[in-house]
């Protein structure tokens, strides 16, 4: 697949790798979006939207929740109604209005790290108390300590902030764990905000299960977070879809979002949305494969050049984590590691949690070529000091 130059667009991955990592001199594998063009379809659509002069004050469409209903009905048997769909520019914004609209300082969330760093501050920064329930890393993969969970929910755990398919992980939770989950979140009132950002990213023979679909009791305590943003590469159009289906969770959630003004939406985002549900799928098969052959190259590469490098095959997702535990750096010196003599940069593993020591993430949305140089690389680089 074709690999555009992302230079000089006032690209956050590209254009701030000198503000990140401290040199220009690295290859960008970190933030989470892809290299790739986005679907002919909604170019097109873009398009014939710009070329109307006039990009005033918008509203959503009926096509913009038709195409939403649509694509959550056939992608994953998930019926949902008009009126519990809200917008936000993002799914970080959504969890963030969650925390502030349906629990108070003090009280407690649980997140299972290693995660998705912006679930720790949307705790955090609201002065609420941030409760870890771990994954688990069991035969080079991870699982939901419910044991664990168990022990650190108490009458101040409110809400459940959860990761499926899971990044960084690349976990697509089973039917019978987010049923398990589910029945502790119900027994406890736990209100679960659900970040499934990746929902349509997933490798065969795995399928993502929405958790609001597993029974009528958890839907009713769910916030169901989805945005076309990562599956068709258009992240730049803040616009993503929550689903609420509960009219108390969902009228609370929208008094905040109205009162920051942050509902509305834009022209672009919505004409995005609407041509990458109505007309995407043709894409979005042919870039499975393709992000599936890149997995497999890089694993691949490091099972016959770095069996040192242990990576945990994902499920879903572009993201790999890297295990990087033998080479016996401390992080500070896996990071360095990683940018001073391999010149590539992807994510610390601590920003995902403490947990994640001795972990990186690589962003493999990118073409074979960038992949190929990037591995030798790491080879070299591990060569220069026998750890390979």
């Amino acid at each position: 697949m074709r690999r555009v130059n992302r230079y000089n667009t006032d690209s956050l991955k590209y254009d701030a790798v000198e503000k990140v990592f401290g040199t220009k001199d690295v290859i960008p594998l970190w933030v989470a979006d892809m290299d790739l063009p986005s679907p002919r379809p909604v170019r097109r659509a873009l398009m014939k939207r710009i070329m109307h002069p006039v990009y005033g004050y918008s509203i959503h469409s009926e096509n913009f929740f038709l195409s939403i209903e649509k694509w959550l009905s056939e992608r994953f048997n998930y019926h949902v109604e008009k009126d519990w769909v809200t917008c936000s520019p993002g799914i970080v914004p959504a969890i963030n209005i969650s925390v502030m609209s349906l629990t108070e300082p003090g009280d407690e969330i649980i997140i299972q790290p290693p995660v998705y760093p912006p679930f720790f501050k949307a705790v955090t920064d609201h002065d609420r108390t941030l409760i870890c329930n771990d994954l688990k890393y069991v035969d080079g993969s991870y699982v939901m300590d419910l044991d664990d969970l168990k022990k650190k929910i108490t009458p101040r755990t409110k809400m459940l902030i959860l990761c499926n398919p899971h990044n960084p992980v690349g976990r697509v939770f089973t039917r019978e764990e987010l049923t398990a989950l589910a029945q502790i979140c119900i027994e406890h009132k736990i209100i679960v905000v659900s970040d499934e950002i990746h929902a349509d990213i997933v490798f065969t023979p795995h399928r993502h299960i929405p958790i609001a679909t597993i029974s009528p009791e958890i839907a009713a305590l769910t916030i169901t977070c989805m945005a076309p943003s990562k599956t068709f590469n258009i992240a730049g159009f803040a616009t993503s879809e929550i689903i609420i289906e509960n009219k108390e969770i969902r009228d609370k959630f929208r008094y905040i979002s109205q009162s920051l003004h942050i509902c509305s939406g834009n022209i672009l985002g919505d004409t995005a949305l609407i041509a990458a549900y109505m007309h995407g799928a043709p894409w979005l098969k042919s870039t499975l494969k393709y992000l599936k052959a890149n997995i497999d190259y890089v694993t691949a590469y490091a099972r016959e050049h770095i069996p040192s490098l242990h990576i945990i095959q994902p499920e879903s997702t572009f993201l790999l984590w890297l295990d990087c535990r033998e080479w016996g750096m401390d992080q500070k010196e896996l990071i360095e590691f990683f940018i001073r003599e391999a010149g590539l940069g992807l994510n610390d593993g601590t920003e995902f949690g403490e947990c994640g020591k001795g972990f990186m993430r690589m962003n493999i949305g990118t073409s074979r070529a960038v992949l190929k140089k990037a591995m030798k690389q790491l080879d070299a680089a591990l060569k220069n000091r026998n750890l390979n």
